[in-house]
């Protein structure tokens, strides 16, 4: 009897043991591993700036973080933080608050990767700003957090009406209109700051932001064309809040330095007119020189002709006998329009 008893209990035992095993975790299928649906965490967040408040951009994440294709984002988490500037404590955890949600979707459009644009408003003067956004599939699995931008907010002040560029050799020169303050206050001052770009899209930042309404770059080539933009900045208590931003102006630099003179001229009499000789010039940029002649009796030169830069020979046959020749000689580099070096020590011969 206690044998059967027994044996009952054991029963019980693995019936209840098998249907934990089998039904009582609520799974029939094997669990998928994490890193095969969370997103990788998105690191392109950025932000501009308009009169009604903050246009924020991201991309789709494409993969896992266990590198496979992504097929669908079933939404985003928008995280916001604000705190006044007077409250503002930079070693402090940042306060988010609880996230947005923003629909998801396929991450490519055809072939393109697709961008998410989201308007952030009702931003309040003398406060700064924390976004940053996370990425979620249909299985609830959140990728880690995307990199964080921050901003301070004050009505925008507006672009500066004029920007004026002057090239020069090796920079450029550029000068603005300033502008007025939007928001009234004894601790708020304006700033600028220059962008400058090479294909008139991606614009970078240059030079530190200025209360002066001029600026020279110095960090330009010859012949490269330069687009520049400025914007203006509303600076309180060294916390910076970005406003307009200038209609964009175009130069290009122009090589205004001429290259030195030849040295070593010297003229000979020969049966086949005179000959004159210079040294070769080092100019990176040489493009030719120019022979100049003028009689004893004469104080202006004229121009005899271009030799190429190959050349260092000029043979003079029309020089008249029995009369004193003085011969200079210039250079010319590959500007447009040429630059063309001082005259050389004249060479004298009698013909």
């Amino acid at each position: 009897m206690k044998n059967r008893c027994l044996v009952r209990v054991v029963g019980v035992f693995l019936l209840s043991a098998s249907f934990l095993l089998t039904g009582g975790c609520g799974f029939k299928n094997k669990p998928v591993p994490p890193e095969s649906v969370v997103p990788q965490a998105i690191d392109d967040l950025r932000y501009t700036v308009s009169d009604k408040g903050v246009k924020l951009t991201w991309s789709f994440p494409v993969k896992t973080i266990k590198g496979s294709i992504l097929d669908d984002i079933s939404s985003f988490q928008l995280f916001r933080a604000e705190i006044s500037l007077e409250e503002y404590c930079g070693s402090c955890p940042v306060p988010f608050a609880e996230p947005v949600t923003v629909a998801g979707g396929s991450p490519l459009d055809g072939e393109t990767r697709r961008k998410v644009v989201f308007d952030s408003n009702l931003l309040r003067p003398g406060y700064k700003y924390f976004f940053k956004v996370r990425s979620r599939t249909s299985w609830f699995a959140d990728s880690a957090d995307s990199n964080i931008i921050t901003l301070v907010w004050f009505d925008p002040a507006v672009a500066s009406g004029k920007v004026t560029v002057t090239p020069g050799d090796r920079q450029i020169s550029l000068v603005w209109q300033p502008v007025a303050l939007k928001t009234a206050g004894k601790d708020l001052a304006i700033k600028y700051q220059v962008l400058r770009s090479l294909d008139g899209k991606d614009y970078t930042k240059i030079g530190d932001p200025q209360a002066a309404t001029s600026y020279i770059d110095r960090q330009v080539s010859n012949g490269q064309k330069y687009f520049y933009s400025v914007q203006s900045l509303t600076e309180y208590k060294n916390e910076l809040a970005e406003g307009g931003v200038s209609k964009e102006v175009v130069t290009t630099p122009i090589d205004l330095t001429p290259p030195i003179s030849p040295t070593g001229v010297t003229a000979v009499r020969t049966d086949a007119g005179i000959k004159v000789f210079w040294d070769r010039s080092d100019a990176p940029d040489l493009a030719g020189y120019r022979v100049y002649r003028r009689a004893a009796d004469k104080d202006i030169y004229e121009m005899l002709g271009q030799v190429e830069p190959t050349f260092t020979l000029f043979v003079d046959t029309k020089a008249v006998e029995s009369v004193r020749y003085y011969y200079a000689i210039t250079a010319l580099d590959g500007a447009t329009p040429a630059n063309e070096s001082s005259k050389s020590k004249e060479a004298t011969i009698r013909n």
